[in-house]
């Protein structure tokens, strides 16, 4: 889908609204449109270019705080894979390709042999959380268990998304994405993105 001046300045205001407000991106589309007073049915830009504009966004106003929001939130998600080691977690999202902030929240998917074990998991250890359907990467409904978790670094209570897959969706779950990228990485592709403490 080619873009048009009128998209990138749609990515752009959009970028804005995910990076200061942590707003997803849907919604900040269509937010954009509304603030830029176009109508309704605008093209809208694609996800990946909204993507780029937030990388933009970052470079330009948030270089100094972002790397280390992201490393906090890293952190956090590697607890609850850690927690859920048994589940094949993968993570996901922003804060698996690198452009989440301190608003971001964080996905997990799990792929499980029991739909029902993840959820049975987290009442075992007296979890609090939200279970919902939603539209999943294959495009069927998902439930996905949501929890409100601390992230101490950034002082911040972060939602963190436990998106619950049937365990044979996993081999879809690793084809590169439009981009070529891995689009979700395992516990051991998480760590290796965290910086190395420098030894004090």
């Amino acid at each position: 889908m080619k873009s048009t001046p009128l998209k990138s300045e749609i990515a752009a205001t959009a970028a804005a609204l995910v990076v200061e407000e942590g707003l997803e991106y849907g919604p900040a589309k269509r937010r954009a449109v509304k603030q830029m007073a176009l109508p309704v049915r605008t093209e809208l830009p694609g996800n990946d270019e909204v993507e780029d504009a937030v990388r933009d966004y970052i470079a330009v106003f948030c270089a100094d705080t972002q790397p280390a929001e992201l490393a906090a939130l890293r952190e956090l998600a590697l607890v609850w894979m850690e927690r859920l080691a048994q589940f094949r977690p993968y993570l996901g999202g922003a804060v698996w390709h690198g452009t989440a902030t301190r608003l971001s929240d964080i996905y997990i998917q799990l792929f499980c042999d029991d739909p029902k074990s993840a959820e049975i998991a987290l009442i075992e250890r007296n979890v609090d959380y939200e279970a919902r359907t939603v539209t999943g990467f294959t495009g069927d409904s998902v439930e996905a268990l949501s929890v409100r978790s601390l992230c101490k670094p950034l002082n911040e209570t972060v939602g963190v998304h436990l998106m619950v897959y049937d365990h044979d969706h996993l081999r879809g779950a690793l084809k590169p994405d439009a981009k070529g990228r891995t689009p979700r990485g395992d516990l051991a592709a998480v760590q290796k993105l965290q910086p190395t403490d420098p030894e004090s």
